[in-house]
C-alpha cells in the first residue's frame, strides 16, 4: 500500500470502483506530464448522494459533503488511470461548478469540501488553484461537478 493510500485509510476512506462515464468520453487523459480528468458527480455506489440546487433544496453542508464524495470519486479515477495515487507529484487545479439558485453566491464554500479533502490527504502538495463556477443546471440534478488538473512524477 502505497503513502497515499494509507493516508486516505486513516481517514478512514475507502476508494470505490471509478463511475461509469454517463456518455462519449474518457474519465481522464495524459499529457506530458498532467492529468486532467472529466467531470465527475457525487455518485455512492450508482447514485446521486444529493440532487437539487445548493440555495434551494440543500445547505452549504450538504454542498461540501457532495463535493468531497466528488472528489473522492476523482481519487478513484485517478487510482484506476495511474495504477498508484503515490504517482501524482501535487494537485494542480480543480474546475468546480455549483448547481445554484438564483441568488446564491456562496460557491467558493461549497466547494472547499473538496479542497480541504486535497489537503489532508496530500499535505502541502494537495494545495491547488481552483475556479469555482455557479450555475443555473447540471447533468442529472448534481449538485456539485468538479474536473482536475494533476501534475504527475517524471
Amino acid at each position: 500500500m502505497g503513502r497515499i493510500e494509507q493516508r486516505l485509510q486513516e481517514l478512514g476512506i475507502t476508494l470505490p470502483e471509478p463511475p461509469p462515464v454517463a456518455a462519449i468520453y474518457v474519465p481522464a487523459v495524459t499529457v506530458g506530464s498532467l492529468v486532467y480528468t472529466s467531470g465527475n458527480d457525487c455518485r455512492v455506489d450508482g447514485k446521486l448522494m444529493f440532487q437539487g440546487k445548493l440555495g434551494q433544496e440543500l445547505t452549504i453542508e450538504q454542498g461540501q459533503l457532495a463535493a468531497r464524495q466528488t472528489m473522492i470519486n476523482l481519487l478513484a479515477v485517478l487510482k484506476a488511470h495511474l495504477g498508484d495515487l503515490d504517482k501524482i507529484e501535487r494537485i494542480v487545479k480543480l474546475l468546480a461548478f455549483v448547481n445554484s439558485a438564483p441568488g446564491f453566491a456562496d460557491q467558493p464554500y461549497v466547494i472547499n469540501g473538496a479542497s480541504a479533502l486535497l489537503e489532508e490527504v496530500f499535505g502541502e502538495q494537495g494545495r491547488h488553484a481552483r475556479s469555482a463556477i455557479g450555475t443555473s443546471e447540471l447533468p442529472f440534478h448534481t449538485p456539485v461537478e468538479i474536473e482536475m488538473i494533476v501534475q504527475i512524477k517524471e
